[in-house]
């Protein structure tokens, strides 16, 4: 591992622009969410604050589907609990990694914790230290980005109509799916992989959304377990 230091604006440049094309994928679903939540009766200020004090895009655009008069709660906080749930396994693999980090930062990083930055961080923590200005490079600027795309959506996203006609929502995980591949060093991190897309498919096409999150989640997670070797923990750097 790189020892080489770097100064704090190096490291917020690095994690700014490896998170750019996430943040330019991520504008369109935060118009979404701000049109579509309008139209279900919540004021700019209300849309803003979600997405402010939320930060999770498929959970809030689930929720907001949802939302009727009277609200459904039961069924909303199932919902973005499935949905969100990922988020445990992911916080839980980060934490060793920024254990060096203060306690008031972890917190507030793990605030801005999404799933690009999460795997911008777990890839540059293979092979450099995270420090606080790369991570909130790649977390802090990112919640900017998509609150403020949120609250334009209450201005804009009526004018521009459904950015899901142009292929908008598949921006995330075009994305998303190009972090992954550059996971794939190894024979058994393809395994991993594998096993996740394929159970997360199924469930998907079986169970139908959001019980794919989780069956993919899992899957992994026993992937990894069945191909670890104890060489590979003592070879890492």
């Amino acid at each position: 591992m790189s020892d080489v230091p770097a100064s704090p604006a190096s490291e917020f440049r690095d994690g700014l622009v490896e998170l750019l094309p996430a943040m330019v994928a991520a504008a369109p679903i935060a118009l979404l969410y701000g049109a579509i939540a309008t139209g279900k009766g919540l004021s700019p200020l209300e849309v803003t604050l979600s997405s402010a004090l939320i930060f999770a895009g498929g959970a809030q655009l689930a929720a907001i589907e949802l939302w009727t008069v009277p609200v459904p709660i039961a069924a909303l906080v199932l919902s973005t609990f499935l949905i969100n749930a990922r988020y445990i396994l992911m916080s839980a693999s980060l934490a060793p990694k920024v254990a060096h980090l203060p306690f008031g930062g972890r917190l507030l990083a793990f605030h801005v914790l999404a799933d690009e930055n999460w795997a911008l961080a777990e890839r540059r923590a293979a092979g450099r230290r995270i420090t606080a200005a790369y991570f909130f490079g790649a977390g802090a600027v990112f919640w900017v980005n998509w609150v403020a795309w949120s609250w334009a959506g209450t201005v804009l996203g009526p004018l521009l109509g459904d950015p899901r006609r142009f292929g908008a929502d598949f921006a995330f995980t075009a994305i998303f799916i190009g972090l992954v591949a550059g996971f794939v060093t190894t024979r058994r991190a393809g395994i991993v992989v594998l096993a996740s897309a394929a159970a997360a498919t199924a469930a998907h096409l079986v169970l139908g959304s959001p019980w794919h999150v989780l069956a993919g989640a899992f899957a992994g997670m026993a992937a990894a377990v069945l191909v670890w070797r104890p060489d590979e923990e003592a070879a890492t750097p």
